[in-house]
């Protein structure tokens, strides 16, 4: 079996036993496809993320720094994002969060987080941006708009949230989270 081929059948199955929770298993098989191309970043990912299920922070970092050496990518960048959040260094958090969706502005991880340590470093005009590029890229995304209107209404431009509202309910009159918002907006 050719190495290319083993490395794509053990990180499969990792990636198969991580999502089962099985993370020995997982382990187990990140390393084997890790050892048999060591110049992808996916293997480390995935060990990286065993790490933090399982806790072990510093270790995770060390992978997911491992994983960004071989090639920058917004999984591990997203990755070092949480672990810095979960540690309480915030702006950090929010400086590699930003640097993911710099190279991939659908990140959803790093898009969720960006928003909440937006509103904790009370730096949501630095996250907008970074949500209304997500819409560039798709604009059907009704749960970015709805994140982008609250955004909006905390920064006081209650005219460009209503916009972002109106539209998600003028396409899903049902989502809760936006006829929440509405009201509260109309409220206020």
């Amino acid at each position: 079996m050719s190495n290319q081929l083993d490395y794509e059948i053990n990180k499969e199955l990792g990636e198969c036993y991580l999502f089962m929770g099985e993370f020995d298993k997982a382990e187990d098989y990140y390393r084997k496809a890790a050892a048999a191309e060591a110049s992808q970043p996916a293997p480390f990912i995935g060990l990286a993320t065993i790490a933090v299920q399982r806790g072990d922070l510093q270790n995770a970092m060390t992978l997911y720094s491992k994983a960004l050496t071989i090639e920058e990518n917004d999984r591990a960048l997203a990755g070092m994002g949480l672990v810095k959040m979960e540690t309480g260094a915030h702006e950090e958090a929010f400086d590699y969060f930003r640097q993911a969706l710099r190279l991939n502005p659908e990140n959803a991880v790093a898009m969720n987080c960006i928003v909440r340590e937006g509103y904790q470093l009370k730096r949501l005009e630095e996250v907008v941006p970074h949500l209304e590029a997500a819409l560039a890229v798709d604009p059907a995304k009704e749960d970015v708009r709805i994140s982008l209107a609250g955004c909006l209404i905390t920064l006081g431009q209650m005219d460009k949230a209503t916009e972002h509202l109106e539209s998600v309910l003028a396409k899903n009159p049902a989502n809760v989270s936006a006829n929440q918002l509405y009201e509260h907006l109309k409220a206020a």
